[in-house]
């Protein structure tokens, strides 16, 4: 072979091998290049799996931080319901406070608490203490009493914390009470601040959370409620025992005058009895001797004076009978009155007093009703005296009732008791002369009392009757349309019934 033969070969050789080497590196460069591609790819997904590990264990203690907040807000409001059925249970301060003791240092996760009382007359007190001295108490006192602008926030009811205060005034809370992490807050009631609580750590142990915060301001507001129900209980109680005390010492004096109006009565009954069997002896020789003279047994008399004899002879019977009034209420009064009891119809009593006073009506032109319930059986009774209350009321019904006016009794029975009225249509009684109508010689003033003589104890002995047979009476009225007395007659238990009749009514005129 010639040597440029050969120099050619050797030549494409060495280009060949050249060729094949730059395929080599050319390959090789691109597998390094998708190495480092990958490798980039790989970088920023462990960069991405980093952040979220991290963002994954951020999150797991937030949550475990939040959980233990719950935890511990859970347990507080546990220990703060507890501490809250236990004070709302007694209504005595002593006691709210004796309470508080026991429970707070059961249930209160704090290494020093105080509660204080305050009063604008003896300042603070302390009621609870944990943690802190006589000597530091004194001293937080001072320093809380001194602090005039830390006073007027509480006073306000500002709530005051470790974490939330301004550093100055945190600062300044935690030299007044030598610790570190705290909460301050007045205990507030109806009328004002009340006191304080606080609660504090000294250590960097237990920090102060939003959670502790809360609680206490619960508490506080809890025992400031305590406070006043068992404050405002004590003032109740004290006017009770003051009402108590005012109305024995009342009752006393109305017992006391009571007595005395009593003995007076009894002197005034006592007295009238006397005097009135003092006149009657002279009275009844009066009207003796005016008789005899008007007889003419002692003598003719000219008629001047026999008509002035039969003036001294009505006047002495007028007098007789105010006497004999008299004598029977003192009577009734002393309780000395016989009473004649016996059975008789209530209806029949009645017809006999409308016979003896029908002269009188029908002079008036007075109309005369009765309705009488029928089932009213024989009543007992002295029916001498029950008459007369008919008879006085009833004639004064006439005295009142002007012409084609209409009187009405009725008498119903309700229960074991008869129900009984007199109504007119009169001229009616002015409510100032009601209350005193039944007063012994009170006469109400008006044209016809003013022309027509009276005593005025006719109603009073009516009264005293009917309570002697263990009645009431009293007395309705309206000026210009009439008048009702009602009084009231027990009956006896043994007495009949009669049911399912009709009102036996009659009207007469």
């Amino acid at each position: 072979m010639s040597p440029t033969f050969i120099y050619i070969i050797v030549g494409a050789v060495v280009t060949l091998v050249f060729i094949v080497m730059i395929f080599m590196i050319t390959g090789k460069n691109k597998t390094n290049q998708q190495l480092v591609a990958a490798l980039d790819k790989m970088k920023k997904s462990f960069n991405a799996l980093d952040e979220q590990a991290k963002l994954i264990v951020k999150t797991d203690l937030e949550l475990n931080h939040a959980q233990e907040e719950l935890d511990k807000r859970l347990s507080g409001l546990d220990a703060l319901q507890k501490t809250s059925r236990l004070i709302s249970t007694t209504l005595d301060e002593g006691e709210i406070f004796d309470r508080l003791k026991q429970s707070l240092s059961a249930e209160l996760d704090f290494e020093q608490y105080v509660i204080l009382t305050y009063s604008t007359k003896d300042s603070f007190q302390a009621k609870v203490v944990e943690g802190f001295g006589d000597k530091e108490i004194q001293l937080i006192v001072a320093g809380i009493t001194l602090d005039q602008a830390l006073m007027n926030k509480l006073l306000a009811g500002e709530i005051f914390s470790s974490s939330k205060s301004s550093p100055q005034q945190a600062k300044e809370i935690a030299q007044i009470f030598n610790t570190q992490h705290f909460i301050l807050s007045p205990i507030i009631s109806q009328g004002g601040m009340v006191g304080l609580v606080f609660v504090g750590n000294a250590s960097n142990t237990f920090t102060i959370t939003e959670g502790d915060e809360e609680l206490v301001a619960i508490l506080a507001n809890q025992i400031g409620q305590s406070i006043q129900n068992a404050r405002l209980f004590e003032e109740v109680y004290l006017s009770s025992r003051m009402l108590e005390t005012k109305v024995l010492e009342r009752t006393q004096q109305l017992e006391s005058a009571l007595e005395e109006v009593q003995n007076i009565s009894k002197t005034k009954t006592e007295f009238i009895s006397a005097v009135s069997h003092e006149l009657r002896t002279p009275l009844t020789s009066i009207k003796g001797y005016a008789a005899i003279l008007m007889d003419g047994k002692l003598g003719e008399i000219p008629e001047q004076v026999k008509e002035r004899l039969g003036k001294i002879n009505t006047h002495s019977d007028s007098l007789v009978q105010l006497i004999n009034n008299l004598l029977d209420i003192s009577r009734i009064e002393s309780g000395r009155v016989e009473m004649n009891m016996s059975e008789c119809a209530l209806i029949d009593m009645i017809e006999n007093v409308h016979d003896l006073l029908t002269p009188q009506m029908k002079e008036k032109g007075v109309h005369w009703k009765t309705n009488i319930d029928p089932s009213i059986p024989p009543v007992r009774v002295d029916a001498s005296q029950y008459e007369r209350v008919f008879i006085n009321l009833i004639s004064n019904a006439i005295k009142f009732t002007p012409s084609d006016g209409t009187i009405t009794v009725t008498a119903k029975r309700e229960d074991n008791t008869i129900q009984m009225k007199i109504t007119d249509t009169g001229i009616g009684i002015a409510e100032k002369d009601v209350v005193r109508l039944f007063d012994e010689f009170y006469r109400v003033e008006n044209k016809i009392n003013q022309n027509v003589k009276g005593t005025g104890l006719g109603l009073p002995l009516a009264k005293k009757i009917v309570e002697a047979h263990g009645g009431k009476m009293w007395v309705t009225s309206v000026v210009n349309e009439g008048t009702t007395f009602h009084f009231t007659l027990p009956l006896k238990n043994e007495q009949s019934t009669t049911k399912n009749e009709k009102p036996l009514t009659k009207e007469n005129t």
